[in-house]
């Protein structure tokens, strides 16, 4: 029986894609060994946080303004203008969050994590850092992992009510929606469970980005134009997981869970 021959372009991206879960699992495996890597998890939080909260609140407001307006126009068209809170809410709070929170983190954040891997890589340092007896994974990887998944998650309710607020501005003050109809339409159509899984896409969102930065970084060309392009791939790559895993969890979801009427 004749051996099937797998393409080369194939194998080499499902061998990127073994590493990469090799990475991830391995950064997570040594989680419980907290001392070695906190103070580097809260340096990297702090990072995370401060270049990624700005940009977060900026694009949320005119995110959650323009979905008011451009949902508030066809309600008054349907005589429903106050339901427009709840569209505005129930879809931030169900896609835009999450995915914002993510794009913002791999983006911002996780080009930057590519350029420190990468340019430790150049220098030897990782090389250095094995000679010592010292992971690698588990000294740089693993807080990074843990510090962007916390941000996301928490970047995911700044998103939530930055959005919210551009929207009641945009629905209250120029449409003549009152701020009770604004806000009992969301609290109509959301359910705990929506929370719940914004909160951990967010998470999963944040670890793949820094699995992702961190992986790119680690095996980038030793040379100032490899780290480039590493960064411009990890943001790709990053982009890619994040919706497609956001297609399979959202489709589960409203399987488990149908959304309310």
């Amino acid at each position: 029986m004749a051996s099937v021959q797998v393409p080369a372009r194939i194998h080499g991206l499902l061998g990127e894609a073994g590493e990469l879960f090799v990475i991830a699992l391995e950064g997570l495996r040594r989680t419980w060994d907290v001392r070695t890597w906190f103070w580097e998890f809260v340096e990297q939080s702090w990072f995370l946080a401060r270049v990624t909260s700005l940009p977060v609140i900026l694009v949320s407001l005119p995110l959650g303004a323009t979905v008011a307006l451009q949902v508030g126009q066809l309600a008054a068209q349907l005589g429903a203008q106050s339901a427009t809170g709840g569209a505005v809410v129930v879809g931030l709070v169900r896609e835009v969050a999450p995915i914002a929170a993510a794009l913002i983190i791999a983006g911002a954040g996780g080009s930057a994590m590519t350029a420190d891997m990468g340019a430790r890589r150049i220098r030897d340092e990782l090389a250095a850092m094995e000679v010592m007896a010292v992971n690698p994974i588990h000294r740089l990887v693993t807080p990074r992992l843990w510090a962007a998944s916390m941000v996301a998650t928490l970047l995911a309710s700044l998103v939530i009510v930055a959005g919210a607020a551009g929207g009641f501005v945009f629905n209250v003050l120029l449409q003549d929606v009152t701020p009770g109809a604004y806000f009992d339409g969301a609290v109509s159509l959301l359910q705990v469970s929506d929370l719940v899984v914004t909160l951990l896409k967010s998470w999963l969102f944040g670890l793949i980005a820094a699995v992702v930065a961190a992986y790119m970084g680690m095996n980038c060309a030793s040379s100032p134009v490899g780290v480039g392009r590493a960064v411009n791939r990890a943001i790709v790559v990053a982009f890619m997981l994040v919706f497609a895993l956001n297609y399979v969890i959202t489709t589960v979801y409203f399987v488990a869970f149908p959304p309310r009427i």
